[in-house]
């Protein structure tokens, strides 16, 4: 039995070879190199720089500097840590990183205090195990690293300016007409006359158009999520039979932007950037268990088709907006959630520092999300590559530091930090997860927590007295001091969800000003330890706008942000936002590199599309729907993907659009297909999700012991986009097929074809479930094993089986019912293997 599975499922997958081989001839990344050139191909990568500059250049700067650095004018061991060669060179004892290989590295060695010899930095506590990890992993990445001499900044000697003038990313949008073609019965419309221009400037021709199958699957994954219904072809194929291919792909799309499936699609897309994740991550990873209110803000907004303008204000200051209901202030006030569900190192007990580690993460988030542009990086420096200068990087510490965040952990034996709920208005109807308390049970709390605060002022009154040499009134242990500390955090953290009776209260994550506005000191190398020249608040000096924008006196900023960044002179905003919409639909971005449009980034393929494009979605009011309906009506999206050997030669990339690009599904849209084609897929939206629902406020490195937990953490038949977001601990079917790290800005995932992802696809209970119950879809909804492997083709693939596959097909089956013979009422192991080959295939993981 098993024997034949295996052979049919190496049949399946040499039916897919063609597919898979285009993408090999198409990619010119596909050869394997050794080594060394693997870690020198990716030294430099966006992702690996960024993870660099948010990550270790601030340790190395705070910690390293001092006395391995040529500002300090001292490299004590002969070691610089200044300089990616110096630091790769390292001193008497050897290299202190060697890329891709953690063990050999003396420097993570040194950290870790693993060499009693060897233990840095001297003087100094063990760096945190969430630091070292960083360390670990930074160098099994290749240790990418931009240094090319570390340098303070000097005032009046920073080139950042001259960036601004010459990058084409920071020159406003202009408009140009869409050329004029000689002999062009292929375009219908302006992206087409400009894709056209650039193919035939390069002497390359557009592909034909895919089938109407292809097109449909094409469409309902690009923008729903998953595929048509056998039905739902049918009907398609007769539409553009009838009335022409034109107008029934208008039809349909009209019909699945309106779909609320629409907003769980796109909404994702732009969760991804927002790093939405539903634990703090790092060292202590603390859930929140009121993050998936910003979830669902997001996908009904997109259903709404609310302005992308209007979209990015609300997120960044919709505490400041007017409102006319209580029901526009609640959802204004879970936008700012935007803000507040970023990562938090927990186990940071210094509070500035933790305050100036929250800061930075809401300023790299905001400009890499909106800007694709990494203004973070000037924290310790002026940015080496981009006009972004520290007093830039400081001024909007300051908006941010005027801004108070409500992230509602409390202080327990696995966080040091605590952060605050905030409640939203009463309305009728709302969603409350989590329990109230008895009245009574309320006054105990209160009298308990003000008896732990009066003990905490004793605490603090003897701890004065000890410091001037008078005896105290009372001794306390470190016992009785941790002991007040842990008692008191879980009381805090429960009263501020509920009211004086005891009833639960409607709370979120998101931002409010602070009572006292900030103006931010420029900090020397980024320590706080170290302030310098004090700046206002402002945005970034390099990106001009014609009207005057300044901040008020009695407000944040954060509001005047938002203006900033959404006016229509903006030379980035409508860019990358219409770069990320042309990714998502096209495979790659006009701008390849869709999170760094900065210098470093890469040229923008079709430079005059891109600007007409970013202006007509400021001209069109910032809709994604529009936006949408437009590229995927083009004639560019209707190519066939089928390889041309010869304009592969001239085109490697398909920069130029001579196809549309195979592409392989994310996770969620595998998994969301499963469940569609097996007709389990459950559409209802769940109220909140399995961190809200089950695993509440426990750290979460002790859910495994929850055994209400499912051990891959899905165990339900909703959409994927209602899964548990849980930092460094994800649901299997996410993690292993290259779900966003939600931890950091991704505007384009990676794509991995390892042997793991095949063992999912065999051995998953996920998936077993899912063929099951196809194979019982197909028993009870044909008659005959030839009529039920049509249906699978059709439910899986959106076609028929072809004469080979269905013959092999046939046989496979009617093999298995020799030896394994069930009632027609059930469906029979052999056709359960059936399903999952099918399942488990390239084709059905894949688009086109």
């Amino acid at each position: 039995m098993f024997g034949r599975l295996f052979i049919f499922i190496g049949l399946l997958s040499t039916i897919n070879l063609e597919l898979m081989a285009d993408e090999r001839d198409n990619s010119p990344t596909s050869f394997q190199a050794d080594s060394a050139d693997n870690v020198d191909a990716t030294q430099q990568s966006d992702s690996g720089i960024d993870f660099f500059e948010s990550q270790i250049r601030p340790v190395l700067v705070k910690h390293c500097y001092d006395c391995h650095s040529t500002e300090s004018g001292t490299a004590e061991g002969g070691l610089r840590v200044d300089d990616r060669l110096a630091i790769r060179a390292g001193g008497g004892r050897g290299p202190a990183i060697v890329p891709g290989k953690p063990k050999a590295s003396l420097l993570l060695s040194a950290i870790s205090h693993a060499d009693v010899d060897l233990k840095m930095p001297p003087k100094e506590a063990k760096f945190s195990a969430n630091v070292i990890r960083d360390f670990e992993k930074w160098i099994e990445m290749g240790a990418p690293d931009p240094r090319d001499g570390d340098v303070a900044s000097i005032p009046g000697d920073w080139s950042g300016m001259q960036a601004a003038k010459t990058h084409w990313a920071y020159q406003k949008p202009s408009p140009s007409a869409p050329p004029q073609l000689e002999d062009d019965t292929w375009s219908l419309s302006k992206i087409d006359r400009f894709v056209l221009a650039g193919l035939r400037e390069h002497q390359l021709k557009p592909a034909d158009d895919a089938k109407p199958k292809i097109l449909l699957r094409r469409l309902h994954f690009d923008l729903v999520g998953f595929p048509p219904s056998p039905e739902a072809v049918k009907q398609f194929v007769e539409a553009c039979e009838t009335e022409g291919v034109h107008q029934a792909l208008s039809s349909e799309v009209d019909r699945l932007l309106a779909s609320p499936r629409f907003g769980e699609r796109w909404g994702r897309h732009w969760l991804d950037v927002a790093r939405f994740g539903e634990s703090s991550g790092k060292e202590a990873n603390i859930p929140f268990p009121h993050a998936w209110r910003y979830r669902d803000y997001v996908i009904d907004s997109v259903n709404a088709d609310v302005p992308i303008d209007q979209f990015f204000t609300e997120q960044l200051a919709g505490d400041l907006l007017p409102y006319e209901s209580k029901q526009e202030r609640a959802r204004l006030l879970i936008a700012t959630g935007y803000l507040a569900i970023g990562t938090k190192n927990l186990s940071e007990s210094n509070q500035k520092q933790f305050q100036a580690d929250i800061y930075d993460e809401q300023i790299d988030s905001m400009s890499r999300g909106i800007l694709a542009s990494s203004v973070a990086c000037a924290r310790c420096h002026d940015h080496k590559y981009d006009p972004f200068a520290m007093q830039d990087y400081y001024s909007l510490v300051g908006i941010f530091g005027s801004t108070k965040t409500y992230f509602g952990t409390f202080v327990s034996p696995a966080s040091q930090q605590g952060g605050e709920l905030m409640p939203l208005p009463r309305l009728p109807d709302e969603v409350i997860l989590h329990d109230g308390v008895p009245e009574k049970k309320v006054a105990e709390m209160e009298k308990q927590l003000a008896g732990l605060r009066a003990e905490a002022a004793e605490m603090k009154e003897t701890q004065v007295a000890l410091f001037s040499g008078k005896k105290p009134k009372k001794v306390f242990t470190l016992r009785d001091v941790l002991a007040n500390i842990w008692k008191t955090g879980p009381l805090v953290g429960k009263l501020q969800t509920i009211d004086e009776q005891g009833k639960p209260i409607p709370i979120a994550m998101g931002v409010l000003d602070s009572q006292k506005m900030f103006e931010s000191p420029i900090y020397s190398r980024g320590d706080i330890n170290h302030p310098g020249e004090t700046v206002p608040r402002a945005f970034p000096r390099a990106i001009a706008v014609s009207d005057s924008i300044s901040v008020p006196s009695d407000e944040s900023g954060r509001r005047e942000l938002a203006i900033w960044l959404t006016h229509p002179d903006h030379p980035l905003t409508s860019r990358v936002f219409v770069n990320r919409v042309w990714q998502h639909l096209f495979g790659v971005g006009l701008v390849s590199t869709v999170d760094n449009f900065g210098t470093t980034g890469a040229a923008p393929s079709h430079p005059e599309l891109l600007d007409t494009l970013a202006l007509q979605f400021i001209e069109e009011g910032w809709s994604l729907k529009t936006l949408v309906r437009k590229l995927v009506l083009s004639r560019t999206y209707r190519q066939d993907s089928s390889f041309r050997e010869t304009a592969f030669r001239v085109d490697p990339e398909n920069r130029f659009l001579w196809r549309m690009p195979k592409r392989r599904l994310e996770a969620e849209a595998i998994r969301d297909a499963m469940l569609a084609v097996s007709g389990e897929l459950d559409l209802t939206r769940p109220e909140g999700s399995l961190v809200a629902n089950v695993i509440g406020d426990r750290p979460i490195s002790l859910i495994g012991l929850d055994k209400r937990l499912p051990p891959d953490l899905d165990g339900t038949l909703h959409r994927s986009v209602y899964l548990p977001v849980i930092r460094d601990r994800l649901p299997d079917v996410l993690e292993l097929f290259d779900f966003a790290e939600p931890s950091l800005v991704t505007g384009d995932r990676e794509q991995t074809n390892v042997p793991v992802q095949a063992l999912y696809l065999m051995n998953s209970p996920f998936v077993l479930e899912r063929a099951r119950s196809l194979a019982m879809r197909l028993m009870n909804e044909a008659d005959s094993d030839q009529d039920r492997l049509r249906l699978a083709y059709r439910l899986c693939f959106s076609r028929d089986p072809d004469t080979f596959e269905e013959q092999y097909g046939m046989k496979f089956l009617a093999e298995v019912t020799e030896t394994n013979d069930k009632l027609q009422s059930e469906a029979s192991l052999g056709l359960i293997s059936f399903c999952q080959s099918l399942l488990s295939t390239a084709e059905f993981r894949n688009l086109d």
